[in-house]
């Protein structure tokens, strides 16, 4: 009789165990892509620049593999079957080197550390405040960047970013592509001024 007791709660544990593995749900993961814009042409008579992006920061709230959304009343979440690839910072470096190779054709973009590629003309500092969505309604990015001109180690110019680009849905998905948006729109920002500089 106890035997027969043991084998059904055996079976039993089995079945649960089995059930509780099949309803845990998998885990999406995603990340972030240049904006792709064609590269302008490049001018022979145009002096080649090497820039060099970063050091970037961002705040240490971000920097998990969870996606972080806000959801209102100083509060956030953090969507543990939605992640990020790869680490946030790296992606987020890398998209920025290729926008903004593809908008500045006739510089070299290196992201930091670069010292084993030799030095850089001018390199950008990026202190990125906010990078994240607000369900329903946008991805955020807010960002105070400063050029440097590594030949006399002085700023040359700086700023704020404070950028928003609405969501298509309520997804994930859509959240990841808008913040790819908002860094194409950064990075335009940052392309504008270093052309400013090179004047």
């Amino acid at each position: 009789m106890i035997s027969t007791v043991l084998k059904r709660f055996t079976r039993l544990s089995a079945v649960l165990l089995v059930a509780a593995c099949t309803a845990t749900p998998s885990t999406h993961f995603y990340i972030l892509e240049a904006t792709g814009q064609s590269p302008a042409p490049v001018t022979d008579s145009a002096k080649q620049r090497l820039i060099g992006i970063g050091p970037v920061t961002l705040p240490t709230l971000l920097e998990r593999k969870q996606i972080v959304t806000r959801t209102g009343n100083n509060s956030i979440h953090q969507a543990e079957f939605h992640q990020w690839a790869a680490p946030l910072k790296d992606n987020l470096v890398q998209v920025l080197t290729q926008n903004l190779a593809a908008q500045q054709p006739n510089a070299i973009i290196r992201a930091y550390p670069w010292s084993a590629f030799g030095t850089v003309n001018y390199h950008i500092i990026i202190d990125i405040t906010r990078f994240d969505t607000t369900p329903k309604q946008s991805a955020n990015l807010e960002a105070t960047w400063a050029i440097m001109n590594d030949q006399t180690h002085t700023l040359i110019s700086n700023g704020h970013s404070r950028i928003e680009h609405p969501l298509t849905d309520a997804s994930y998905a859509a959240a990841v592509d808008a913040l790819g948006k908002t860094l194409g729109k950064f990075s335009r920002e940052l392309s504008v001024a270093l052309q400013q500089v090179y004047r």
